[in-house]
């Protein structure tokens, strides 16, 4: 593989080296050189140990100067889990580090945000970094499922909202034009939300132009993967206008949701070529995501062994040089995007 765009993918991913270094914070008390180590130790504004023990090494979040967790527990999964599992899951998170913890007003039809109400705020309010999101079109609706978010995980704020699953540049148009754009900030503004962002895994051209559109958000949610660069790649073509922008790039479908096993449609594995583990393993595909400019990896695990996994490569991660990440993209090039990647238009 030796075409233009082939060198291209490999120059940017090479210039992304510096970047994630840079976003990565100290997590064990030795490399603190002698700092003072207390039940509630802080430098800066990132903790590396609360009352419910070690957290996972930390990373920034854009430019709010926050720090989160470099894993946090999906909610979509959550919804999908029966209510034992889902609690069992959340209290692994916790036990495991993990301070970041996503949902949104759609999964389950609210039923993922009901359960970290039942099982995540009562407890865990004071020391989790909490995002939701709105696939609301018009700002009416947008306030009302930010209405509802907050009742059903019985909180009185979120530390991110996310203007949820853009689909293309004529629907992002659409919600700002019906003043969806208008609700997230009047909703920062009035301390509901911390931060606001969005999020969309169908088309990087979403992306771009809700970058265009606005100066408003701090935080973009979007597949990547060690897949990603070789098709539709919203890795290098988002990529740089976050890091221009000094917004939290947050990763998603670091495994396709699925098509890294095969299967072709969310959560699901399947029979078609598997990149995992014919080509990658997972521990290879995770750390693809974690060695770019990423804030925060968010992971769907179907249950609380897979989550414990997650948890055992994030204590591990040592990042990836550049000839290495280009390794293995190179190495699933073959793969047919519109398989691996069925989400993508």
């Amino acid at each position: 593989m030796n075409t233009g765009n082939d060198k291209k993918r490999r120059s940017f991913l090479k210039s992304l080296a510096g970047l994630t270094a840079g976003i990565m914070l100290p997590m064990h008390f030795s490399d603190l050189h002698g700092a003072d180590i207390s039940e509630q130790t802080k430098m800066g504004k990132f903790i590396l140990k609360d009352k419910w023990g070690d957290l996972l090494p930390q990373r920034k979040f854009g430019s709010t100067g926050e720090a989160v967790t470099m894993l946090g527990l999906g909610g979509a999964h959550i919804a999908r889990m029966s209510e034992l599992e889902a609690e069992k899951t959340i209290e692994t998170a916790i036990a495991g580090g993990i301070r970041f913890f996503d949902n949104a007003e759609s999964y389950g039809n609210g039923t993922g945000e009901r359960r970290y109400g039942q099982f995540l705020t009562p407890k865990y309010r004071d020391v989790a970094f909490i995002q939701s999101k709105t696939t609301a079109r018009n700002g009416s609706t947008a306030e009302a499922h930010l209405d509802g978010t907050l009742k059903r995980m019985k909180t009185d704020y979120l530390d991110l909202w996310l203007i949820h699953a853009v689909t293309s540049p004529g629907d992002v148009d659409g919600r700002i034009q019906n003043g969806v754009l208008d609700v997230v900030r009047k909703a920062q503004e009035s301390g509901k939300v911390r931060y606001v962002g969005f999020s969309g895994h169908s088309d990087y051209n979403a992306h771009l132009r809700m970058l265009d559109s606005t100066d408003l958000l701090q935080a973009c949610q979007m597949p990547i993967n060690a897949f990603d660069p070789n098709y539709k790649s919203f890795i290098t073509n988002v990529m740089p206008k976050l890091v221009e922008k000094k917004m939290a790039p947050m990763a998603m479908k670091t495994l396709a949701n699925g098509g890294f096993f095969g299967g072709t449609s969310h959560f699901n594995h399947g029979d078609k070529p598997k990149i995992i583990p014919n080509a990658l393993t997972v521990a290879e595909a995770v750390y693809f995501s974690w060695s770019l400019p990423i804030s925060v990896l968010i992971t769907g695990a179907d249950n609380a062994e897979m989550l414990e996994e997650k948890i055992g490569l994030a204590r591990n991660f040592k990042a990836f040089d550049t000839a290495t990440r280009n390794k293995l993209v190179e190495k699933v090039a073959g793969f047919d995007g519109n398989l691996v990647e069925y989400y993508k238009v």
